[in-house]
């Protein structure tokens, strides 16, 4: 599981934000080149990563990802609520996007992925902490999981993708590292081995910053909201 793809995609810089909502300088919609910084949509600058090799299209319909389909089974780990909120950007700016389909997959606790083979597990089969959601009116999807595990190679984070219509965006999200060494020292999470922090991650940096999760404590577990938006 050491191996995932190398990245791909780019980060819109400013520039590039600005000529995907159709400016064609500094001013227009943002007024002067001071406003202008602080008033891009905070929907917009979101890095395409590489979806790597465990994306499985399960078509599994819903929300709560952690237990197997089939055998009901409930993957264990600190719950996590994530909260997607999508948007299409024009030259308006970004307007929410309902009925775009947002996949999610991640490892477990133990860094183990379902559905696929590897050095690791034979899980082919099974389809514990994989799902989808349609967006709904307000552009939301919602998802029930896990805080993941980790695996070595790779830091903590979780794969997405939004599909809409004929067009895909796929890319990963990731967790504050501090969090993460108080979670994964407790079971079901502590195992023996050296895990690689965001700043040692291939795929963290390029662009992994700006795809950070901000995680707010919720009952047991936490809970996060990501807003995204999509140049169609």
């Amino acid at each position: 599981m050491d191996n995932d793809d190398k990245p791909i995609g780019t980060i819109l810089n400013r520039r590039k934000v600005l000529a995907a909502l159709g400016l064609a300088g500094v001013g227009g919609l943002f007024g002067s080149k001071a406003s202008a910084q602080n008033a891009l949509p905070s929907c917009i600058v979101r890095p395409a990563q590489t979806e790597g090799p465990f994306f499985v299209d399960t078509q599994l319909n819903r929300s709560d990802i952690r237990p197997d389909p089939v055998t009901g089974v409930v993957k264990p780990g600190v719950p996590l609520v994530l909260r997607f909120v999508v948007s299409r950007v024009s030259s308006s700016g970004c307007t929410l996007l309902p009925g775009s389909m947002v996949d999610i997959w991640q490892c477990d606790a133990q860094g183990i992925y379902s559905g696929v083979q590897d050095r690791f597990a034979d899980t082919r089969g099974q389809k514990w902490l994989r799902g989808h959601q349609i967006t709904n009116a307000q552009g939301v999807a919602e998802f029930t999981t896990i805080y993941p595990g980790w695996y070595p190679g790779r830091t903590v984070h979780i794969h997405f993708k939004i599909r809409y219509q004929n067009r895909d965006f796929t890319s990963q999200l990731f967790f504050d590292d501090a969090l993460s060494d108080r979670i994964l020292a407790n079971p079901p999470y502590a195992k023996a081995g050296t895990r690689t922090r965001n700043a040692n991650d291939g795929i963290y940096r390029n662009g992994g910053s700006q795809l950070l999760l901000n995680l707010t404590p919720s009952g047991a577990g936490y809970a996060a909201t990501f807003d995204i938006g999509l140049n169609l």
